[in-house]
């Protein structure tokens, strides 16, 4: 039985008194798939996790997953050094909301942080739950999104999207850009049901979602604009501060989140692994 202490009333939970750094029985796995998705977010302080220990505990929640159009850490395609140095200006990885990857045929799953260096202050992240933002919406809206799918192309990566210089992350962490196929649409379903728990989730991703099906880009963009403005609401937030040690694991499909770039002037270094799983069209809800 895992030692849960919610963090919100709707989102996210700490869990003390599970050493991660010792081989992940199939019981703890387990448990800790089913806490993810009953909680969408975890975390686990005072670990410290070596490369290994921190692939290892990933397995537990899906196959590990190598990202696309992000530079792996040397030697380990399967963990980015999710860094920014003391001295970096510009944007910073993952800051505006977003879920990971989703204009993927199959997105990830979902993700951990491992917090090796953080900073004095600042450098929170924040996650805010889709089934909650759901469940909240109001009936005219659920009723336009349900059955109805959303078309996602991966804007930062291509050609036609492509942010501004001065919006990407630093040097630190390396992207590629301008690739043409991630201008590709992709159809996924707007809601989608968690196969554990039977809740319904919003799959809406406002940095890569351009239009919902059988509606064009300008009559989509204010109903976009409306559900996001709700699905980000402070009661379905959780706001976490980290700790040197801390690892976090969220379930990417059911949550969106957005790293706060609120600490130049200090280094931020973390190792990320990702996992993968079903298709949201298998989820569909």
């Amino acid at each position: 039985m895992l030692n849960e202490h919610p963090v919100t009333g709707t989102i996210g939970v700490e869990i003390d008194g599970t050493d991660l750094r010792q081989p992940i029985s199939d019981d703890l796995a387990g448990g800790l798939r089913d806490a993810l998705a009953r909680h969408q977010v975890l975390f686990f302080r005072d670990q410290h996790l070596s490369l290994d220990a921190l692939k290892a505990l990933t397995r537990a929640f899906g196959p590990l997953m190598q990202l696309p159009y992000v530079t792996p850490h040397d030697g380990e395609p399967e963990v980015i050094r999710v860094l920014k140095e003391a001295d970096e200006g510009g944007g910073v990885f993952g800051g505006e909301w977003h879920t990971d990857f989703s204009f993927l045929e199959r997105p990830p799953a979902g993700s951990l942080l491992s917090a090796e260096v953080v900073p004095p202050y600042g450098g929170d992240t924040v996650w805010v739950s889709q089934a909650s933002a759901w469940e909240a919406l109001p009936g005219e809206l659920k009723d336009l999104l349900a059955g109805r799918d959303a078309i996602h192309v991966g804007k930062p990566y291509g050609v036609k999207w492509a942010p501004p210089v001065e919006e990407r992350s630093g040097a630190s962490i390396k992207m590629t850009r301008g690739d043409p196929e991630a201008d590709t649409e992709r159809a996924h379903p707007a809601v989608i049901r968690n196969p554990i728990t039977g809740r319904r989730a919003l799959f809406l991703d406002p940095l890569y979602v351009t239009r919902l099906d059988g509606m064009t880009e300008a009559e989509s963009r204010p109903i976009l604009d409306r559900i996001q403005r709700h699905a980000t609401r402070p009661e379905f937030c959780c706001r976490f501060r980290w700790s040197a040690g801390t690892v976090a694991v969220w379930d990417n499909l059911f949550t969106q989140h957005y790293a706060v770039n609120d600490y130049h002037g200090h280094r931020r270094l973390m190792y990320r692994t990702t996992f993968a799983g079903p298709r949201p069209r298998d989820l569909a809800a």
